[in-house]
Formats: C-alpha cells, sequence, structure tokens
C-alpha cells in the first residue's frame, strides 16, 4: 500500500495537469510552429516554462486504484499485479479465468 501523502500528491498532480492542458497545449503548438531561432520561439518556450512543473503530464504516475501502489501496474485493469491476482483467483474479475494444463 502506498502512503497517503503519495496518493493525495498524484491526485493534486492530476487536477494540475488538466487545469493546465489546454494552455500547455497552445504553447506547445507555437513552439512547434515557431521558425529556429526566432523571438516568437524563445517567447513561447519562456512561456511554457513559466508554467508549474506539475502541469506536464510526463510527471503522473500510474496506480493502483485500490491500494495506490504505482509499481507493476496493468493498464487495462487499473490494478498492480499483486491485486490483479488477488482478485482473480477470488473470481471478481469477469472474464478472467486461471488457466492450467
Amino acid at each position: 500500500m502506498a502512503s497517503r501523502a503519495k496518493i493525495a500528491a498524484d491526485a493534486r498532480r492530476r487536477v494540475t495537469v488538466a487545469r493546465y492542458a489546454g494552455r500547455r497545449a497552445a504553447l506547445k503548438e507555437r513552439v512547434r510552429r515557431a521558425e529556429p531561432g526566432s523571438v516568437e520561439l524563445a517567447a513561447a518556450v519562456r512561456e511554457l516554462a513559466r508554467l508549474p512543473r506539475d502541469a506536464s503530464p510526463v510527471r503522473l504516475r500510474n496506480r493502483d486504484q485500490v491500494d495506490g501502489r504505482p509499481r507493476g501496474y496493468l493498464r487495462k485493469a487499473g490494478l498492480s499485479r499483486i491485486r490483479f491476482r488477488e482478485l482473480a483467483h477470488r473470481g471478481e474479475l469477469p472474464g478472467v479465468t486461471k488457466s492450467s494444463w
């Protein structure tokens, strides 16, 4: 189980990313369209750097929805490998069966 502080920080980052998504996308587009070495490019990069660091989606971390574990995350299920196995063995995941041969 992840600490509550880590889970709360990740939730706070998700809110920040959503808040600045539009502005960040517009600035990235300005950077992409600007001529290399132009004043317009430098201004757009400077504005982009002025945004909060947590506004970048790269700083988000996929976490287990049940207990917040950051490692071994299975994207399709939204769970960590440990929690997925636990729930699958109990038969709580629809369509998931334990294979044996």
